[in-house]
């Protein structure tokens, strides 16, 4: 379970993250982009949760102090009015932590049930890196 609590914060964070993208995104598209993205986060969060809790665990639903740390560092990497670039590729830098943060999980012991869900998590991220980068083009 703590592999899978530490999967969940790492959503947590791309959910917290992904406002301050989103708040900076003038563009409609952009925004409606980053939005669809963070909604993907959500729903991560969900399953992480109710898998933690049908197995017995308690979701560790606690950004923590590198949680609080990292957005601090993310609002002053973006300041106050970042062009949407700038914007987009810190949101592709976030979401390949977030695939590392996968694959390292992957890489420990998991039961059957959480080798896939935390698969699951990783491709969705890489899902989400590519839409992002779509919106560079």
């Amino acid at each position: 379970m703590k592999s899978m609590n530490k999967l969940l914060q790492g959503e947590y964070m791309a959910i917290t993250s992904f406002n301050d993208f989103i708040s900076r995104a003038g563009d409609e598209n952009i925004k409606k982009s980053l939005q669809e993205i963070q909604k993907q986060h959500r729903e991560n969060v969900q399953i992480i949760a109710t898998h933690i809790q049908d197995a017995g665990g308690h979701p560790d639903e606690n950004l923590g102090m590198k949680g609080i740390m990292g957005g601090i560092k993310l609002n002053l990497d973006l300041g106050s009015h970042p062009d949407i670039k700038k914007v987009i590729k810190k949101a592709v830098e976030g979401e390949t932590k977030g695939v590392n943060m996968a694959e390292k999980v992957l890489r420990g012991k998991l039961d059957e049930k959480s080798r896939e869900l935390a698969g699951q998590i990783l491709q969705n991220d890489r899902t989400s890196i590519d839409r992002l980068k779509n919106l560079l083009m």
